[in-house]
């Protein structure tokens, strides 16, 4: 199998390296020089891409057909509308001359508004969702042949949850977790390559939900991580991402159900 992976960070990384394992041949995108020399030296086909400056993608030789494409280019909130409309619209028109059977497009569960609300990825109607994100998503929905994966918040290597609240106040505690581990995404990722997808978008995340109070303890105490000064009321809105979906469609068991175990 011959994959595409547009923007190599941290996930896709693990996902090409798994790829590269298994005998494929996989071509990576990214905007780090290091990273660069990196991933050819680990057998990856790399090359320097930058989405948001359009013009110099036109000096990137690739093959003009691959049966899979990861796109995790990220829609960051960081970025202005404005911005992330000339990043994707530059995405869109670098794919223009390459074909492929399927792509699967990274996106997040933050689409989602923070409301006492189980979201489902079928039920839209009425939703607010997050403009940058939504505006990401229907650009690359647009595309032929393209699928989204809406991820949970994603932990795991040295992603560790209690590590961002280490001797901090904490105001989070009592929200619910929607999180899911590197290894499932992964391997999630992997079974959208060869499976088919019955649905156009999907979300990711463990099917356990407990407090976020409860995976710090829990994590702290697992890597021996100093705890938050203290937890104060916040925002406690009870909010979930349910990922049945696809776990019902692929018949799928999380390799890592409970984020207090991550």
């Amino acid at each position: 199998m011959r994959i595409l992976i547009l923007g190599c960070g941290w996930l896709a990384e693990s996902f090409a390296m798994d790829m590269k394992h298994q005998g494929h041949e996989v071509w990576a995108s990214t905007t780090q020089y290091e990273k660069y020399h990196r991933l050819k030296t680990d057998g990856i086909f790399s090359f320097i891409a930058d989405f948001d400056q359009g013009h110099t993608l036109s000096n990137v030789l690739l093959p003009d057909r691959f049966d899979f494409v990861l796109n995790s280019i990220p829609a960051s909130q960081k970025n202005s509308l404005s911005g992330l409309e000339v990043r994707f619209s530059n995405i869109s028109r670098f794919l223009e001359n390459i074909q492929w059977t399927k792509q699967l497009f990274l996106s997040s569960v933050g689409i989602y508004p923070d409301k006492d609300v189980v979201y489902h990825e079928l039920e839209s109607a009425g939703i607010e969702f997050s403009e940058k994100l939504y505006l990401a998503e229907q650009q690359m929905l647009a595309l032929p042949n393209t699928y989204v994966y809406r991820l949970g918040g994603l932990f795991g290597k040295n992603r560790i949850f209690a590590k961002y609240f280490a001797n901090r106040i904490c105001t989070t505690g009592e929200q619910l977790a929607n999180f899911v581990h590197l290894d499932d995404v992964v391997r999630l990722i992997s079974l959208a390559s060869v499976k088919d997808l019955r649905h156009a978008v999907y979300n990711i995340v463990a099917p356990m939900h407990p407090k976020k109070k409860d995976v710090i303890l829990a994590s702290a105490r697992k890597y021996g991580l100093d705890l938050p000064l203290r937890f104060e009321p916040g925002d406690h809105f009870q909010k979930v991402v349910s990922g049945s979906l696809l776990q019902k469609e692929f018949d799928y068991q999380y390799i890592r159900p409970n984020p207090l175990e991550f």
